[in-house]
């Protein structure tokens, strides 16, 4: 056993930070762990923190080293509950900078327990230029025993000023049989359905554990491929737009309608005031403050939805072209052979190529803040069959 087990593909990147666990000449005091979506940046980044805290050789476990997984340091920082240990995953569309501030306080501290004070930071590329300066001082000048560990799809959604201050680990897209593997040795999952899903999550391994253990999971997104087969003209694209958003944002509200209850329930105890009891004015601004950060987390929530069901259509199109030019690959969406089979034939493959264009550019149009709906409708136009 050891912490690196559910790094899923990644031998170089492993073999790095191993290094730097046991040799002090190749550790640094800052790291930018980058990778696409689903690659396991944050996975790598708990179980680089875990080697550095491991105190499994000390006690004398058989073959344990940096990273053993058994020992009570390695566990409760894989847990996230080791007390040199800080993680941040924003749920927002930003991390604040309060909350930037608060780590660059704990950052001053000296380890209570631990080897190392390790703070992770797993949205680095949600950090506005502003709240990155506040950070700038504390990576550049760490206390000795303080290793910060940033996380972001590529080191180009990092300020310059950031990232030449850190040491760069880039991470790959798995394979899907190595994605399908974990499912089955971790999970339990059925051979041949983990390896479907991790072909049609693109070896995200979050999604593709979803996919293999949610038959609803497979059943919304089967239907948003089917969207691109039932789009006949204008009316139907138009439809199928605020169809897609509809099913966004009722996912959204699904995944934190129960979480917010509990937040104010808890918010209002906290403050002393009882249920149906009128709240004092000077009360108000921390229950606005909460909502206000509830009404963020579900735009974020609604944005990943959507940009999820868009890379699932790039994924139908990618396995549409592949079939019109008789490549010899894999599809990714092999469950769903018949609905690519009847868009190659209604298409040649310039008009695919221009559908997966238009699927790209509602994809920047909403991280660029357009609205959803305005943003699909455009999309799902241009995926109308062409006379």
């Amino acid at each position: 056993m050891s912490v690196w087990d559910d790094v899923v593909g990644q031998p170089d990147a492993v073999r790095v930070l191993q290094r730097a666990a046991t040799d002090p000449t190749a550790m640094t005091h800052a790291w930018l762990v980058t990778g696409p979506p689903g690659s396991g940046r944050s996975v790598a980044a708990r179980a680089f923190a875990a080697s550095l805290q491991c105190t499994g050789s000390t006690e004398g476990a058989p073959g344990a080293g940096p990273g053993c997984g058994r020992c009570q340091a390695c566990t409760t920082t894989l847990a996230g509950t080791h007390p040199d240990l800080m993680v941040v995953a924003t749920e927002k569309v930003v991390i604040t900078i309060d909350e930037v501030r608060g780590l660059v306080t704990a950052a001053a501290r000296t380890p209570s327990v631990g080897r190392y004070r390790v703070i992770v930071v797993e949205d680095a590329d949600r950090m506005a230029e502003r709240t990155t300066n506040v950070l700038l001082k504390s990576i550049e000048e760490p206390p000795p025993h303080t290793v910060w560990v940033l996380c972001a799809p590529s080191v180009q959604d990092v300020l310059p000023t950031i990232r030449s201050r850190c040491r760069a680990v880039g991470l790959r897209v798995p394979p899907a049989r190595d994605v399908a593997d974990l499912l089955v040795r971790r999970d339990g999952a059925d051979p041949t359905l983990a390896l479907d899903a991790a072909r049609a999550a693109q070896s995200h391994v979050g999604l593709a554990r979803r996919l293999a253990r949610d038959p609803e999971a497979r059943s919304r997104r089967s239907a948003v491929l089917e969207v691109a087969r039932r789009i006949r003209g204008v009316p139907d694209a138009v439809l199928a737009a605020s169809e897609l958003v509809d099913v966004a944002k009722a996912e959204a509200a699904a995944a934190t309608v129960e979480r917010d209850a509990t937040e104010k329930a808890e918010l209002l105890r906290a403050l002393g005031v009882g249920e149906g009891d009128t709240l004092p004015p000077k009360l108000r601004s921390q229950l606005k403050q909460l909502e206000d950060d509830q009404k963020r987390r579900a735009t974020r929530r609604q944005r990943d939805v959507l940009d999820r069901s868009m890379v699932d259509l790039l994924s139908l199109y990618r396995d549409v072209l592949v079939v019109q030019l008789g490549a010899e690959v894999e599809l990714v969406n092999s469950a769903h052979a018949d609905v690519v089979r009847s868009l190659a034939r209604d298409a040649t493959p310039e008009q695919t190529v221009r559908r997966m264009d238009a699927i790209g550019t509602a994809r920047e149009r909403l991280e660029g803040n357009v609205a959803p709906l305005l943003a699909l409708e455009a999309m799902t136009i241009a995926l109308r069959p062409q006379g």
